[in-house]
Parts: C-alpha cells; structure tokens; sequence
C-alpha cells in the first residue's frame, strides 16, 4: 500500500458522493473537489512545510558536505535523513496537495509507478534513518568504550537503509495502476473527461490488509519503539552522570529535551495517518464517512505526516551548536573554515564527550 494514497481502493465510493449530475449509468464529477476558500488554505498549508523542508534540509546537506570536520558518523546519518526528508519534500508534497485539490489522475501509468514508488522509498529512508541515529546515539552513550562506527560502516548502513526501503516499497509499485472509472466522467469547461484513477489494485482485497499491517509494523510501530526504547536508555543514563559541573548539567537537560521532543514529533505525525489507512482498511466506511475523510481529514493527516521531515532539520539545528554555528553563518553569508568540538579531544572528559556525541 502506497503512503500517499491512503483511500484509493474505496475511491468508487468516495467519487459517488462528489457527483454533480447522474444520467443512468453515468456519473459526471466538477474537475476541482474543493470551493475557492478550501482550495486556497490547502495550497498554503502545503507550500509551507513544502518551502520549511526544501530550505531546512538542504542548509543541513550543505553545511555537512562544505566542512569536512563535520562529516562525523552521526552527522553522516543526518545528512542521509535531510536527503530522504528532501525527496519527501519534492516528491510527496506536491503529488498529495495536486490529489487533493483536483479529480483523477492527469498523468501516465509511469509517472503513477515511478510517484508512488520514490514516495514510498523516501518516507521509509527517513524512519529508517532515524532509527539509525537512535541506534548511533545509544552505541555512544551508554557503551561508551565499545568499537565505535566507522564511517565506512555508516556509509554501507545508509545503503542498507535505502535498500530496504526500496524492497518494502516494491510490491506497492507493482501494483500501481491506471484505470479508466467505468461510467465516471469529470467536468471542465463545460466539456468532459473520462475519470482515470492512479492506485493499488491487488488481487484479493485480503493482500491489500496485509500488505498494509507490515508495513504499519515496519515504517511505524516498530521504528517507534525502537526509538523510544533506545532514547529511554539514553536517558537513564545521562541521570547516571555525575553533576560535578553546571554545564554538564545543562547539556543533560538540551540532550533530554532533544530525545523527547524527536520521539514525540515522530509518534504525532505519522499517528494520525496510519490511523486512517487501518481504518479504511479494517473497516466498511459509509459513503459520508468516506467523502469527509478523503475530502478534509485525510489531508490534515498527510501534512502532519510531512511536517515531520521539514522539523527535523530545526530540532537538530536547534540543539546541535555546530549546525546553529553553520546556519547562523550561512545565513550571514560568511561560511568559514571552523573548529568544530571533537570527541577524540584528549583534554576532555568521557562525561563530556558521550555528551558532545549526543549534541553532535
């Protein structure tokens, strides 16, 4: 089941209830779903978490590429985050604001494959990445003295990352199809159109459920918990640390905030959406029910879903001091050659360093 097309197999029965006139068998539908107003508050809802994510993420991509200090192993898996949450940007936001503003589908069978295919790919890289930095932070912290990652080892974890979203993606792709909506036709200009759709369309009902419980499992529940038991050791053991010194104490709270506020955005964001696609999944929606989620709800839950990979890059800028030193220098327009912290630094302490790791 593709991400961005939540409601596609129940679309027979959401595009009965947008009907301007039926003669017979023949349902005619208006080209736009939405009055002026609605339309409108779409567009710049989406242009801005489409305009945060495109100008958030690739300050993060420059800022790593310019400086080689800061092609850490962490900063590494960040870079890879804001490039999968840049495809989310490019490729989700736009498709779903456009399927949410219009009728149909107005492209080609490729385009349907490829769309819902590179959609796919990006959101599952963005959690997976996630759950890699999870896993890097917790390897820093609380196993401090164990063989940390090289970055040879991260760059063949990132391929994996990609790779795996490719294959979780996969069946969704193959099923994707365009189809004429037998006996439906859209109105534009007072001429008409034959109503073609772009969705998933498995043999047996059965494989659709399936198929979107695993990847419930895969992209959500199991990323989340992951993340949240990973963190929760972080923490505990950040208490652990001796408070001989005030800033210790402050990085522990900035790093605490950090972890709380990464597992809360992410439970939030992606929460609602899931919800929906197991809802109309698992259950026999009403014609009503099916018109108000398709027409108002199910796009609030793909915004919120989106917001998630424009944040990223202000919640690691925010709390990372050498990101904020890069953006604030970018932004001045007088990016220099900087030293950055190091945790090999042999004069600091292994308190302070698991603590520079995490803000890193």
């Amino acid at each position: 089941m593709n991400l961005e097309e939540g409601l596609m197999s129940d679309i027979n029965r959401t595009l009965s209830l947008e009907l301007d006139t039926v003669s017979g068998n023949i349902t005619l539908l208006p080209y736009y779903q939405h009055s002026p107003l609605v339309a409108a508050s779409y567009i710049i809802s989406f242009f801005f978490i489409f305009i945060l994510c495109m100008v958030g993420n690739s300050l993060v991509c420059y800022i790593v590429l310019r400086n080689h200090r800061m092609r850490t192993v962490t900063n590494l898996f960040i870079l890879n985050l804001a490039v999968s949450d840049l495809l989310v940007g490019i490729f989700c936001v736009p498709t779903t604001l456009v399927d949410n503003l219009i009728t149909g589908w107005p492209f080609s069978q490729a385009v349907c494959t490829m769309s819902g295919l590179i959609q796919g790919v990006s959101v599952s890289a963005s959690v997976f990445t996630l759950v890699a930095i999870a896993v890097d932070r917790f390897h820093c912290i609380v196993y401090p003295f164990r063989q940390k990652l090289s970055r040879l080892k991260a760059i063949l974890t990132i391929g994996l990352i990609w790779g795996l979203a490719f294959a979780i993606m996969s069946p969704s792709a193959a099923m994707m199809t365009v189809v004429h909506l037998e006996g439906t036709y859209m109105v534009y200009n007072n001429e008409t159109y034959p109503l073609m759709t772009c969705y998933e369309q498995w043999p047996k009902p059965e494989m659709r459920k399936i198929y979107t419980t695993v990847l419930f499992v895969h992209i959500y529940l199991a990323p989340l918990g992951l993340i949240s038991l990973m963190y929760g050791r972080i923490v505990v053991k950040l208490f652990k640390l001796p408070e001989d010194r005030t800033s210790i104490s402050k990085k522990k709270i900035r790093v605490i905030k950090m972890l709380i506020i990464v597992a809360l955005l992410f439970m939030i964001s992606w929460l609602p959406l899931w919800t929906l696609m197991l809802l109309t999944d698992y259950t026999d929606l009403d014609d009503e029910q099916i018109n108000l989620l398709t027409g108002y709800i199910f796009p609030f839950a793909h915004w919120l879903a989106f917001f998630n990979s424009s944040i990223n890059p202000i919640i690691y800028g925010y709390f990372n001091e050498n990101f904020k030193r890069g953006f604030q220098a970018h932004c001045l327009g007088k990016l220099k050659k900087k030293e950055f912290a190091d945790c090999r630094d042999l004069s600091m302490g292994i308190n302070d360093c698991a603590l520079e790791v995490m803000l890193d």
